[in-house]
């Protein structure tokens, strides 16, 4: 009996994910609604798009709006997958209900348990570690463990993004997850009492603080800092060697991981075809891509790190299991509202 065009576009996926995928015998579309912004996607979708015969076609937007959407949208929904950033907004997306459980070899084998929905509605592709980072030259004591960055000694030293960005909400949960409300509650207030400056812009503001002279200690994605390695970012590469860094907790619990992700939408038309995408970035060369072309770690373990990323060095992560994480967001939100953290 002939082999189904499924079946062997699944078969040269697996193979694939230990080497550049060979052509496949699929064929129709896939939509992708993706928040992700970085250019150097591009190659994932062409990629795939000569690997399978399947045609990539994209909606982009701010993650909310395009859950919102899928969410008026319903069961007339054209979406097959949602990729976006952070544990929040993938938690966001399944209590709206707009992705759906799937089943896959593939990805159970590929992706860390932890980097999973617990009911594999969203599967984490790329991380980011969110470090410290300070300055070299006023600094001589960094902190080295997040909970470090309450102590009184750095009163005045501090800067940070607001309440309201989905990274600092992630990061205060996994405090919750690993230490409980009360101890989470006291840790957030001791950093909003060291603050430099009430929190402003995104992750790259905070890294030209430190260069201005305007911030001491600062909380970053480690690919904001990677990207100034690799090219040049106004205000950051032309005074790296005044930035250190600290990898938090490596005696404890390692440092926090945030994470890329997507699930397949409930209503999804090209239901198989967003399965066959999701094996995809699973891929060693799609994660090559999110390492050398935006500065990301891999998901997959033993995918090789690009030279900016490498430059960072080893490190111990937090395995926490991220579906835990989630769980805590809501209580991460009232925290930070009841201490006055804007």
């Amino acid at each position: 009996m002939p082999t189904s065009p499924l079946k062997a576009a699944t078969a040269a996926i697996a193979l694939a994910v230990t080497a550049a995928p060979a052509a496949l015998w699929a064929e129709g579309e896939v939509n992708l609604y993706s928040s992700r912004h970085y250019d150097t996607d591009e190659a994932l979708y062409s990629d795939f798009e000569e690997a399978t015969g399947i045609r990539v076609n994209r909606i982009e937007g701010n993650a909310d709006e395009l859950i919102a959407r899928m969410e008026a949208e319903g069961q007339n929904s054209p979406a097959d997958v949602l990729i976006t950033v952070d544990t929040s907004r993938l938690t966001r997306a399944k209590e709206a209900g707009v992705l759906q459980t799937i089943d896959s070899d593939v990805l159970e084998r590929r992706i860390p348990g932890y980097l999973q929905d617990d009911e594999n509605q969203w599967f984490g592709f790329s991380q980011r570690a969110r470090i410290i980072f300070y300055d070299k030259n006023d600094v001589p004591h960094p902190p080295a463990t997040y909970a470090d960055l309450a102590n009184p000694e750095y009163k005045g030293m501090i800067c940070i993004r607001s309440s309201t960005n989905v990274y600092m909400q992630t990061l205060l949960a996994s405090v919750i997850a690993h230490e409980g409300e009360e101890a989470a509650k006291a840790w957030a207030e001791g950093v909003l009492a060291n603050f430099a400056r009430d929190p402003q812009g995104g992750d790259t503001d905070q890294l030209r603080g430190i260069v201005s002279g305007e911030c001491d200690i600062v909380l970053s994605n480690t690919y904001y800092f990677g990207r100034a390695i690799r090219t040049d970012v106004k205000g950051v590469t032309e005074a790296m060697d005044q930035i250190g860094w600290v990898f938090p907790d490596q005696a404890g619990n390692g440092a926090h991981m945030n994470l890329s992700g997507a699930g397949v939408a409930a209503n999804a038309p090209n239901r198989e075809n967003a399965i066959l995408f999701l094996e995809y970035l699973a891929s060693d060369q799609a994660q090559k891509y999110f390492s050398a072309g935006n500065d990301e770690y891999p998901a997959v373990p033993g995918v090789g790190l690009s030279p900016s990323v490498a430059a960072l060095g080893f490190f111990k992560p937090d395995d926490v299991d991220l579906s835990d994480v989630a769980g805590h967001l809501p209580a991460a939100l009232r925290i930070y509202n009841e201490i006055g953290w804007k």
